[in-house]
């Protein structure tokens, strides 16, 4: 009486299976469809926007380097030559890598200058240092009429460039200091506090 248990199962299954409904598998693939968002083909709005920013902004650096290029160019037309002629020459007006340099000194001095961060408790340095700074300014006058007087020479442009780095390292040197004197204050709260 042994029965084999698969083929009664499989009997089983032959005798209870339902029967669908005519259509069924179309209806419900329409209710699927439905039901499921359809795929979105990709918008090409993102690249139009992409390829805009990046046509704006090669426009843009044209024109930068176009404005860059013509002034540096000489003017025709001189509207104030009386004050060009008591100014004379300075280091930019010897050559455009010069000019960069100066620029660049300038500028870095400049953005140090409008970071400092003066306080009651920082005035005092800062005032020293500032003092060095003006010193190493006179200086750095005193070197471009020497500059207007006597003619470009090496001697005078690389104490005009030295002028600028120490100028430039003197400020770094009071952020170096300016930020000790932050931290060891907030060491000393901290210390306080437990």
């Amino acid at each position: 009486m042994a029965r084999d248990l698969r083929k009664l199962f499989a009997a089983q299954r032959e005798k209870e299976k339902p029967l669908m409904k005519q259509g069924h598998e179309e209806r419900f693939l329409a209710r699927l469809e439905e039901q499921l968002p359809q795929e979105k083909k990709p918008s090409f709005s993102i690249l139009k926007i992409a390829a805009t920013f990046l046509l704006l902004c090669g426009l843009g650096v044209l024109v930068y380097l176009n404005l860059d290029y013509t002034a540096d160019e000489p003017q025709l037309v001189k509207e104030d030559t009386k004050e060009e002629e008591q100014k004379g020459i300075s280091l930019g007006d010897l050559s455009p890598d010069l000019k960069k340099l100066e620029t660049y000194y300038v500028a870095n001095i400049n953005l140090e200058l409008s970071k400092l961060e003066i306080s009651n408790e920082n005035k005092a340095l800062i005032d020293s240092f500032m003092k060095q700074l003006d010193m190493l300014n006179s200086e750095y006058i005193n070197l471009n009429d020497e500059l207007n007087e006597i003619g470009p020479n090496d001697q005078t442009i690389s104490a005009l460039i030295q002028n600028l780095q120490l100028r430039l390292q003197l400020l770094q040197k009071l952020k170096k200091k300016l930020n000790e004197l932050k931290t060891s204050k907030n060491e000393q709260v901290k210390t306080n506090i437990m």
